[in-house]
C-alpha cells in the first residue's frame, strides 16, 4: 500500500508540473430528450431543468482522439508517452439521463423513483470547477440501471482508463471464473500454493513457504518478507525473474515463514502468485482466459491488460478499462456473479471474495479515510468499508486503486458507483457525503 501511495504522490507532482490552468467549465447536462447547456461562468449553478443558456441535440460524449487512443496507461514506454498527455477537456459532461448504447448497461434517469438529483448536480459542478482533484468521471447506477453518466478532465467514455491497483480486484475475478469453470474449487482456495503450481522446487523453499495457501495470498497474509536487495534484484532482471521462476525466487528468498506472520501486508508479491496459480491452470493462457471467459462474456471489449510475458497477465496493476465496463463488473458484484441470464463467478465464491477476511486495518494500510468512513477490512483484493451515511451505517465492497480509481458497491442500497481519477486521495469520503444520501 505505501508502494503504491509513494508512487501515485510521484506521479500526480509530474502532472502538477504539466497541467496547464483551465479555462472556465462549462457543464452540460442531459435532461431526459433534451441537452440542456450551462454555458459561460464556470461558477453559475445547476438546476436540472432550470438550465436556460442554450439548447443542442447534436451533443455527445467526449470521445478519444485518434491520437489519444494509445493513452491507456499511466505511461507507454513503447511510444515514450504518458497519460498526462492526454488534453483536458475544455467542457465536462454531465448527463442526469445517460444514454442507451446497447453495451449490456441498463439505464434511467437520476430523478426516477422521485430522487432529488440537486445535490449530484452540484457535485457535478463542484468537479468542474476543479474543487475535488483530478476527477475524470463519476458514473452511478441504481437498481441495476445507470442513471448518471459524467466525464472531466481526462476522463473519454471510449478510451480505457489506468487502473492501478484496481487490476487486483479484477484478478481475483479470474480465480472465481476459473472455479466456475472447473479449473479450481473452493477447496483449492486453502491448499498450499506450491500444490497448484507445476515447476517449484520444494528443495529450495524457505522454511514455512510451503504453507502458504492460495486463500492467504488472495488475502494479503501469505507472511513474505523479502529484502529490498532482494526486491532490487528481481525489478532489475526482469527477463530472469518471470512466471514460476519469480514466485520460487519469492518462496526461497523469503524470510522463514510462521503462522503468526500470516497478517494482512499489502505487497506485490502476492497477486503475482495468484496469476501464476491461474496461468497453471486454465487452458491456453490467463490473458486468452480473461478475454473469452470473462471479459468477453460481460461485453467488455474496450480494455487493456499488460502482459509480463507471452500470455501472462500482471496481477498487482496494468489494466486498463473504460468507466463503464468497471460499472458492469461493479454490477457483476453486486448480483453476485451474475450476468445477464449467466452465472459467471460463483455465488460461494464472491460471498468469500468480498468477506471481510482481514478486519480493522489501521489508516496507514488502507486507501481512504474521513470521518464518515468507519472499519476497513480485507477480503479476496477487494476492500469491505463500513461508510455512514446520515446516522446509518451502510457495508460496502470496493475495487481501489492508486489515482482515485474505484468500483463501489453498497448492496443494501442496491447502488454501485464508479469514479475515476488522477488524484493522489481516495474519492471515498465525497461519494459518501454527496452522491449515496441521493438514495437513501
Amino acid at each position: 500500500m505505501n508502494n503504491e501511495k509513494t508512487n501515485n504522490k510521484k506521479t500526480n507532482s509530474k502532472q502538477q508540473s504539466k497541467k496547464k490552468a483551465s479555462s472556465s467549465a462549462v457543464i452540460v447536462v442531459f435532461i431526459t430528450l433534451i441537452i440542456a447547456i450551462a454555458s459561460g461562468n464556470s461558477e453559475a449553478a445547476i438546476a436540472g431543468d432550470e438550465l436556460e443558456n442554450g439548447i443542442s441535440e447534436n451533443l455527445s460524449p467526449p470521445m478519444a482522439a485518434e491520437n489519444e487512443a494509445n493513452l491507456r496507461h499511466w505511461n507507454i514506454p513503447e511510444t515514450k508517452q504518458e497519460f498526462w498527455d492526454l488534453a483536458e477537456l475544455k467542457n465536462a459532461y454531465v448527463n442526469a439521463a445517460p444514454a442507451f448504447l446497447d453495451d449490456g448497461i441498463s439505464v434511467g434517469k437520476l430523478d426516477d423513483e422521485g430522487r432529488n438529483k440537486t445535490v449530484i448536480l452540484d457535485l457535478a459542478r463542484e468537479i468542474a470547477n476543479n474543487e475535488h482533484a483530478e476527477v475524470d468521471s463519476l458514473l452511478i447506477a441504481h437498481n441495476g440501471k445507470m442513471v448518471f453518466e459524467s466525464y472531466y478532465a481526462r476522463g473519454r467514455i471510449n478510451l480505457s482508463h489506468p487502473q492501478s491497483s484496481a487490476t487486483k480486484a479484477y484478478t481475483a475475478l479470474l480465480v472465481g471464473r476459473a472455479i466456475k469453470l472447473g479449473y479450481l474449487s473452493l477447496e483449492d482456495l486453502d491448499k498450499p500454493v506450491v500444490s497448484l503450481l507445476k515447476g517449484v522446487d520444494r528443495s529450495k523453499l524457505a522454511k514455512g513457504a510451503e504453507t502458504i495457501t492460495l486463500h492467504d495470498a488472495l488475502t494479503m497474509s501469505s507472511g513474505l518478507e523479502i529484502s529490498k536487495e532482494n526486491v532490487a534484484e528481481y525489478r532489475g532482471n526482469l527477463d530472469k525473474y518471470y512466471g514460476i521462476a519469480q514466485v520460487q525466487a519469492y518462496f526461497a528468498d523469503t524470510a522463514p515463514i510462521v503462522e503468526s506472520a500470516k497478517t494482512f501486508s499489502y505487497q506485490s508479491f502476492n497477486p503475482i502468485i495468484v496469476m501464476n496459480v491461474l496461468s497453471t491452470v486454465v487452458p491456453g493462457s490467463v490473458e486468452s482466459f480473461a478475454k473469452n471467459e470473462l471479459f468477453h462474456k460481460m461485453n467488455i471489449t474496450n480494455y487493456d491488460w499488460r502482459t509480463r510475458e507471452v500470455g501472462m497477465l500482471t496481477a498487482e496493476s496494468g489494466s486498463s478499462i473504460t468507466s463503464r465496463n468497471m460499472l458492469k463488473i461493479g454490477t457483476l458484484i453486486m448480483n453476485k456473479g451474475r450476468w445477464g441470464n449467466e452465472q459467471l463467478i460463483p455465488k460461494s465464491y464472491i460471498k468469500r471474495m468480498v468477506g471481510k477476511h482481514t478486519a480493522s486495518l489501521t489508516e496507514e494500510q488502507v486507501f481512504s479515510s474521513g470521518n464518515k468512513i468507519l472499519k476497513t477490512a480485507y477480503g479476496y483484493f477487494w476492500w469491505q468499508t463500513d461508510i455512514k451515511v446520515g446516522e446509518k451505517v451502510y457495508s460496502s465492497n470496493s475495487a481501489q486503486g492508486a489515482g482515485g480509481n474505484t468500483i463501489l458497491v453498497i448492496e443494501e442500497l442496491g447502488v454501485v458507483v464508479v469514479v475515476t481519477g488522477h488524484a493522489t486521495q481516495s474519492y471515498l469520503q465525497i461519494i459518501t457525503e454527496k452522491v449515496l444520501p441521493t438514495f437513501i
